[in-house]
């Protein structure tokens, strides 16, 4: 079951005083998707991140990550799909995990923006072309428009997935289950039968995120995240920093402008840009989806404590933090 945005907060505050029910680091892994298994035992989840043009080397050193993801990075980086594909082969040679997953979950950011319906339309084939070379989810950026929102969930599922209110008919075709079921260790069917976007799908193995990092984006946080099939947004300071604020010099952290409402740990950004990162919040939160924050070690416990679930770092403080019981 799914945490709703209350819950989830009280389970991160509970987490500090009192274990969640045990679970054995030998148990066999329930789902594909770590990351997703992670969000539904109440644990917050940690990503490390791949520069795109990576290929099988490096997917097979990435395999023994201690973070629960990777993010796999082609809006700056190479948009290379061999490159990705033979990245996955590397994780599948390079697994399983120490959690017993095949490999850690893979989540592809895109060259491809946001930005209005026609352009996300004319480009749903690199959602085609990702999805198919195995990858677990994709990162969205620049989300701006609603009905991008919509075209992108849809480009990501299949015709014969289960109807959500204000989603279209999915676009996947036959044939993209082929690689992809390989690097799962599925049959096609199977493979088909889980390929889609959770929590939208109780079942499914693939998160899709957007990133809400520009003033355009963030006047429409209250619609975008409410788009059925998205399971996470973040609110992309560097980007959001360009947008509101300017160059780098005048966006960057400043001296203790704010703090976390535990007390930890102040975020040091700009007014306008806490402004943002707060609406951005509230937005997820009302959705009933994730939000996603860098942190440092010296960041994890507040951020945890306000709610985030997707974090870049501080495992090595967050998981002893929530007790998290699998071993890594």
């Amino acid at each position: 079951m799914i945490l709703n945005a209350f819950s989830r907060i009280l389970v991160a505050a509970v987490l500090a005083i009192a274990p969640i029910a045990a679970q054995s680091p030998t148990q066999k892994p329930k789902r594909i998707n770590r990351a997703i298994e992670m969000l539904e035992m109440g644990q917050p989840i940690y990503y490390a991140t791949s520069r795109g043009g990576a290929g099988y080397d490096e997917g097979k050193k990435m395999a023994s990550t201690q973070s629960d993801y990777i993010t796999y990075e082609m809006e700056h980086g190479s948009f290379d799909i061999s490159a990705l594909r033979n990245f996955m082969r590397g994780l599948v040679d390079g697994g399983p995990t120490k959690t017993g997953h095949r490999t850690p979950a893979v989540i592809a950011t895109l060259p491809v923006l946001g930005l209005d319906e026609p352009s996300m339309k004319a480009n749903f084939w690199v959602v085609q072309q990702v999805l198919a070379s195995g990858v677990h989810g994709i990162l969205l950026c620049h989300a701006r428009s609603p009905e991008a929102i919509r075209m992108f969930v849809e480009a990501s599922r299949y015709p014969f997935a289960e109807k959500a209110a204000g989603l279209g008919e999915g676009l996947r075709g036959a044939g993209s289950e082929s690689f992809a079921s390989q690097i799962w260790g599925l049959t096609t069917i199977e493979y088909l039968k889980k390929a889609d976007t959770w929590p939208l799908n109780k079942n499914g193995e693939i998160m899709l995120g957007l990133k809400i990092e520009d003033k355009h984006a963030l006047a429409n946080a209250e619609k975008t995240t409410k788009i059925p099939g998205i399971a996470f947004a973040e609110w992309g300071p560097t980007d959001m920093g360009f947008s509101l604020v300017g160059i780098p010099e005048n966006r960057g952290r400043t001296p203790a402008s704010g703090t976390f409402p535990t007390g930890e740990a102040p975020l040091n950004y700009p007014r306008v840009m806490l402004d943002a990162r707060a609406r951005v919040l509230k937005a997820t939160k009302a959705s009933n989806i994730f939000f996603l924050n860098s942190a440092t070690d010296s960041e994890v416990i507040g951020q945890i404590k306000e709610g985030v679930m997707i974090l870049t770092g501080g495992y090595n403080v967050g998981r002893p933090f929530t007790k998290n019981p699998w071993t890594y």
